[in-house]
């Protein structure tokens, strides 16, 4: 693959990546009392060393108290967790890799744990509901949804001053943006539901609210999927159509690059065409793509993270450089094949791909 496009440099606006590789972003855990720690930081580096164009971090906490359910996830809100992530992004920049961090909001999700920190913080979500039929509270009022939107701005411009390179918005996998996109957990009957525009609202005023904080060429990425972690055959668009209209509202809003987030890259997203999500998403909106799920591995990432498979070996290499070289999407994120192994661009870029290390669930339990 030394001649595959997946190591072209791209212009995203005014930032230039060096190839097409993204790390994906994955939660670890690893970040006591929010602040990521000297070995959280070495981790990305390693990575940015080993040749990744681009770093999206994993899933960061908003200053909302209902943001997060562990309070091993890093902020990115509080003067000690800035610190640590203005020299996280300054080490991966220097190493050649642009750094992107992740703004998150679980939602629902929040109700599930335990454990979670300020416990007596109830979850928030647009209905009530995690999932059909499992309710977890009541709906979220109009303050608590402009307190969200609120801090999601000022983790945007934060960001922007500590000097990463973007921000990711995770608006996927069931998650809270995700829950009011998802009918199933949108059941309100205000102007935050009913079509895929009204549906689209809630996330369309948190982009916009970033975009209004940031400047006005501070690139947004936008993760969304169809997949959700409470059902995994869950669509939010049926049709081209249906998800055309949600990429327009999201691209008025101020999105610069779409993450379309699947269980697996290659596969078509609607009857009759072989284009992925990603692809769709290119030739509809007009922005810059990103595809990821099971990238470089043989097995997809539910199978491999919840139980049927422990281990998962290289895989798809080939797919992978021929959709790019049709112009399926413009960037590719990595997520267990770069977990696995820090050196993954190096290695693929020589074309030694027996050297490739697998990704095996243990591997969730260090930081490497």
């Amino acid at each position: 693959m030394s001649g595959s496009r997946l190591f072209d440099p791209v212009q995203l606006g005014p930032l230039r990546l060096r190839n097409r590789v993204v790390m994906a972003p994955m939660t670890r855990q690893f970040s006591p009392g929010g602040v990521p720690t000297a070995e959280v930081g070495d981790y990305y580096v390693r990575r940015a060393e080993g040749g990744v164009g681009l770093i999206i971090s994993e899933g960061l906490e908003i200053a909302h108290p209902a943001s997060v359910h562990s309070a091993a996830i890093p902020d990115l809100h509080s003067e000690a967790a800035l610190a640590a992530w203005a020299g996280i992004a300054a080490r991966v920049q220097a190493a050649g890799a642009a750094f992107v961090p992740q703004l998150w909001h679980v939602g629902g999700y929040r109700a599930l744990v335990a454990d979670r920190p300020r416990p007596d913080v109830p979850a928030l979500s647009p209905s009530g509901l995690y999932r059909p039929g499992e309710r977890i509270g009541a709906p979220a009022g109009d303050g608590d949804i402009a307190a969200v939107v609120e801090a999601y701005a000022r983790a945007a411009a934060a960001a922007q001053a500590i000097g990463c390179d973007g921000v990711e918005l995770h608006g996927a996998h069931g998650y809270l943006i995700d829950q009011f996109l998802w009918a199933a957990t949108n059941r309100r009957t205000d102007g935050y539901n009913g079509d895929v525009e009204a549906r689209s609202r809630f996330a369309a005023e948190v982009v916009a609210a970033c975009r209004a904080a940031t400047s006005p060429d501070f690139p947004l990425f936008l993760r969304f999927s169809q997949w959700k972690t409470q059902d995994y055959g869950a669509r939010l668009f049926s049709t081209p159509d249906e998800l055309g209209r949600f990429l327009a509202v999201m691209a008025e809003a101020g999105v610069d690059v779409f993450d379309c987030s699947t269980r697996r890259f290659w596969t078509p997203e609607f009857d009759g065409s072989d284009r992925t999500l990603a692809g769709w998403t290119r030739r509809l909106s007009g922005r810059p793509t990103m595809t990821v799920g099971s990238v470089g591995l043989d097995s997809d990432v539910v199978a491999s993270l919840h139980g049927r498979e422990q281990h998962s070996g290289v895989g798809r290499l080939d797919e992978l450089d021929r959709m790019l070289a049709r112009g399926e999407f413009d960037l590719v994120g990595v997520g267990r094949a770069l977990l696995a192994d820090p050196a993954w661009v190096h290695k693929v870029r020589r074309g030694a791909l027996e050297e490739l290390i697998g990704f095996d669930r243990a591997q969730l339990e260090v930081l490497t």
